[in-house]
């Protein structure tokens, strides 16, 4: 059975919050386990990567020759193929509209600020094994931004390299390509690779190791960690809906988390009662079974004001709002990753090819950051330039309150540009 929450009263966010952060928390052994794999790569180098790799996925090959590449690629299905480049297609589309333009600005004094955006130099990605549909979301942006460098690693499935994940590779023009996956994968990126940012969803060891990284090297705005969902839905949603977007979400991983949030009694019942039954012929069932065990939630409240609230709590990664009025909720929830509107919009179709991005924040980092996008490829450089005018009349100000500060050495460096009369 999945746990539920029946809002009686208003202490129902303490209860939600010790619900949520058991989660977000995560288990202290495996945090360590990810710095210590980092601090041996650190010390070790490929040595340190190797021995993971064999003791935790039984590889011994870090980095798949070209030879290898194209014979996996070659054994691809053209269906698959066809799939990719449709997705390949939306998705570039969508991000090209990100484009962010430069800003150059000339004031009555003279002075021009100019604001650039530049790419990033080099870039790590990371890919969970067998998802050619992270390569694009991942690479995408990152090639439309200007990029050159881009590596991926990416663990092989059951021992094999995944001739998808690598076709999607080379479409998109990725330049290295390493069989490697959790927390060593991203040690490697750090720190032999020596890229300049680490992007990616990944397993709860990727997350942390990312979290070890920070300040070290460029990270995204947000936790891109299990996957997350939550679905509104009232008496007239149809369960199919619901069920089977809860159990989409289940099946990425045990610490998935699936949330329904709904006025009706009668439907939390039904769902909590049918949805064992549409698992039983699903190939990732035990991974389900325990992420809907352990994180799965059925919030039954009590009116719009409870629903807005608890969204914005929970602030998760995806939210499918599979209810007919959906427009009196949108501009009260401003905590998500990416929204999906009434009952023709499955979270799991954006996952693919609609266009949008689905490297999303997780773990409550909606509250604070968004979705992977063009911005998260480039750094912003400010120039100033300002006139022999413009330095006299902003200088004076300047000069007061850098000697209210009491740093004189930043008030006589302005001085010393003002003309003396």
């Amino acid at each position: 059975m999945i746990k539920v929450f029946n809002l009686k009263s208003s202490k129902y966010k303490k209860k939600l919050n010790i619900f949520l952060s058991k989660r977000r928390l995560g288990n202290k052994n495996e945090a360590k386990i990810s710095r210590l794999i980092l601090q041996d790569i650190k010390l070790n180098g490929s040595k340190a990567v190797l021995k993971y790799e064999k003791r935790y996925s039984k590889n011994n090959e870090l980095k798949p020759s070209i030879k290898k590449i194209n014979l996996s690629i070659k054994s691809l299905d053209s269906k698959i193929k066809n799939a990719i480049d449709y997705a390949y297609k939306r998705i570039y589309k969508f991000h090209s509209a990100q484009k962010i333009k430069n800003i150059s600005y000339r004031d009555t004094l003279g002075n021009v600020l100019e604001y650039k955006y530049i790419p990033i130099e080099s870039v790590g990605i990371y890919v969970p094994s067998n998802l050619p549909s992270s390569v694009l979301m991942n690479a995408i942006p990152a090639k439309i931004a200007g990029v050159k460098k881009i590596v991926l690693a990416s663990p092989k499935t059951s021992g094999k390299l995944d001739p998808a994940v690598l076709y999607a590779a080379k479409k998109v023009g990725v330049s290295e390509i390493l069989s490697i996956g959790g927390a060593q994968a991203i040690g490697c990126l750090a720190y032999i690779q020596k890229v300049n940012k680490i992007v990616g969803p990944g397993n709860i060891f990727v997350a942390n190791a990312k979290k070890e990284l920070f300040g070290k090297v460029g990270l995204e705005g947000m936790i891109a960690g299990p996957s997350e969902i939550t679905v509104l839905a009232d008496y007239n949603s149809n369960i199919e809906h619901v069920l089977t977007s809860l159990i989409a979400q289940a099946e990425h991983d045990i610490r998935s988390q699936c949330i329904l949030v709904t006025k009706s009694k009668k439907l939390a019942t039904e769902v909590n009662k049918k949805i064992f039954i549409y698992l039983k012929n699903l190939p990732r069932k035990e991974i389900a079974l325990r992420s809907l065990r352990n994180n799965g939630l059925i919030i039954i409240v009590r009116n719009d004001k409870d629903i807005t609230e608890i969204i914005n709590e929970i602030a998760p990664e995806h939210l499918e709002i599979n209810v007919k009025n959906y427009k009196k909720y949108l501009d009260k929830i401003k905590n998500v990753g990416s929204v999906c509107l009434g009952k023709f919009s499955p979270m799991a179709a954006t996952d693919y090819n609609v266009g949008t991005n689905h490297v999303l924040p997780t773990l409550g980092s909606a509250k604070f950051s968004s979705g992977l996008n063009l911005n998260e490829f480039y750094k912003k450089i400010s120039y100033i330039n300002l006139s022999k005018k413009g330095v006299e009349v902003i200088g004076k100000k300047a000069i007061t309150l850098a000697e209210y500060e009491q740093l004189i050495g930043h008030a006589q460096s302005i001085k010393s540009r003002i003309r003396r009369k």
